[in-house]
């Protein structure tokens, strides 16, 4: 035992072995999301990762498991881009990593060695403090945006989406490192086990309390919509193959008595008013259907130069107007960032070969009877804010077009799905998710799940009756309040670090300054 010991010690002192150690530990964290969506694994997942930089001899090395353990989880949350992105997909994990290296850092500065419990009660609120400023700098579009957030593994947890609706996905991944801290404190130093069991216990009863007293939305009717999902079409003149299924697909929904009919993201390849064939096609399945289609037209628009990604509203006498632009795009898929200096990326793996063009502002849209709805494109509903500006906008559905058609055997359009359910219980509005090839899936006000998921093998429409609800929620009202909390606990701790720096330097004694010297010798001994 006493060698094996030895042995795991001396194969952390090696540089490598201790790098891929962190990397593994950092990855850990994946399996808390679909498709494995082992949600409870998310609670002590980061363990081994912060045992492993506690133990660093310097702090420098822990910023260096905290890099390397970001790298690993950056890469195991995007793996499935490893096909169209290749090594883009490493230097990409690299860079955001490195988000992760003061977050070690500040494992080691609190948990090293035997701290004390006042040492330990700090890393309960400084450590989750840190992890949310990493999920915050990545969460900028510009860096792919917010996918893989810790906080959204728990999207089929009912009191976890009960804590969304009050502090949305931020204060998930808060409350989720809280506990992670606590056990790696509880498993590693004996001498603070009390303020580590303190901290579960205040855990659990901040999630009660939540669960007692947060408000609940107010169900007052419901809405038939229908999602319409075409399935993985391939080979030459795909777009219209697309139309054609979904126009077919579509016919069937005669006399289902539906609200509304959603169509996936890039549903349409073409310009509607370039292509008045298919715009009217469009409107004769909307007066046979008898309601409103919102389809998704990824094409060169003929109004304005470029190519982008659109909402449009079509009802029984053609476009009704009601269109939305997709804002935020996906970096290398929809536009490659600094192409004068990144454009080569085209050539090595399935990078855009021409940049699409951005909206400028959100839409509410207004459809059937008189439902106001909220469109977002593809990732965008990895975004909170945007549902959230939606909400607080007047939408009573939310929707979200997607296509993960390009991976389409990975685990993204499970994780994709899962996203709307946080989106859906923050808000307190219900959710549609509808994809060209799956998942596709409905949540309603509390992010509860309406019907069953259409699969990423199917090709069929299903009609589901969703709870509409009014009423805001706490973070629809007061947004990412816990993110502001978690700068003032690092300020305060930037303070407190600047207020003790300053007292040992002054308390520290002057040097004694040696006697002056001279040419001609010493005051005490002249001439020596």
């Amino acid at each position: 035992m006493q060698l094996s010991a030895i042995g795991r010690r001396r194969l952390l002192e090696s540089p490598r072995w201790r790098g891929a150690a962190a990397a593994l530990a950092g990855a850990l964290p994946m399996l808390s999301f679909p498709q494995p969506s082992l949600w409870w694994f998310a609670y002590v997942a980061l363990v081994p990762w912060m045992l492993l930089a506690r133990s660093a001899p310097t702090g420098r090395r822990a910023a260096y498991d905290g890099w390397l353990g970001g790298l690993g989880f950056m890469l195991a949350v995007h793996h499935w881009l490893l096909p169209s992105l290749h090594v883009f997909t490493f230097v990409i994990a690299a860079l955001l990593g490195a988000l992760w290296a003061p977050w070690g850092w500040l494992v080691r500065r609190f948990l090293a060695g035997a701290p004390s419990p006042g040492k330990v009660v700090a890393a309960l609120f400084v450590l989750p403090s840190g992890w949310l400023m990493a999920e915050l700098v990545r969460s900028w579009e510009g860096l792919g945006g917010p996918w893989g957030m810790l906080g959204s593994s728990q999207w089929e947890v009912e009191p976890a989406l009960r804590l969304a609706s009050v502090g949305g996905v931020w204060l998930l991944s808060f409350l989720i490192v809280t506990v992670n801290v606590a056990v790696a404190v509880l498993i590693a130093i004996r001498s603070a086990r009390v303020p580590a069991v303190a901290g579960l216990v205040a855990t659990a009863v901040a999630t009660s309390a939540a669960w007692v007293w947060s408000p609940r939305p107010d169900v007052d009717g419901q809405v038939r919509i229908a999602v319409v999902q075409p399935g993985p079409i391939n080979g030459v003149g795909g777009a219209e193959k697309r139309f054609a299924r979904e126009e077919a697909l579509t016919r069937q929904l005669a006399g289902q008595d539906v609200d509304l009919v959603v169509w996936g993201e890039s549903s349409v390849g073409f310009d509607l008013a370039d292509r008045p064939d298919l715009a009217n096609r469009i409107a004769a399945l909307s007066r046979e259907v008898g309601t409103d289609i919102i389809v998704n037209v990824d094409a060169r628009r003929s109004d304005r130069p470029g190519i982008y990604k659109s909402s449009v509203v079509v009802g029984p006498e053609g476009p009704t107007g009601d269109r939305y632009d997709k804002m935020r795009l996906v970096p290398f898929g929809e536009y490659v960032p600094f192409r004068s200096v990144l454009g080569w990326a085209t050539s090595v793996g399935k990078a855009a070969g021409e940049d699409r063009r951005r909206g400028t502002e959100q839409v509410v849209m207004t459809v059937g009877d008189g439902l106001r709805v909220g469109p977002m494109v593809c990732f965008e509903s990895a975004f909170p804010d945007m549902s959230r500006h939606l909400a607080r906008d007047g939408a009573e559905v939310l929707l979200a077009q997607s296509s993960t058609s390009t991976f389409q055997r990975s685990w993204a359009p499970e994780q994709h799905a899962s996203l709307a359910a946080l989106r859906a219980a923050e808000t307190g509005r219900p959710m549609v998710h509808s994809t060209l090839t799956g998942a596709s899936a409905v949540y309603g006000p509390s992010g509860e799940r309406v019907g069953d998921w259409l699969g990423t093998s199917a090709s069929a429409w299903e009609v589901y009756d969703i709870p509409l609800a009014d009423g805001v929620t706490p973070y629809a009202r007061y947004g990412e309040w816990p993110v502001y909390a978690a700068l003032l606990i690092l300020a305060a701790l930037g303070a407190t670090e600047g207020i003790r720096s300053l007292r040992i330097r002054r308390a520290a004694p002057e040097p004694h300054a040696p006697p002056a010297r001279t040419a001609h010798g010493s005051p005490a001994h002249p001439g020596h």
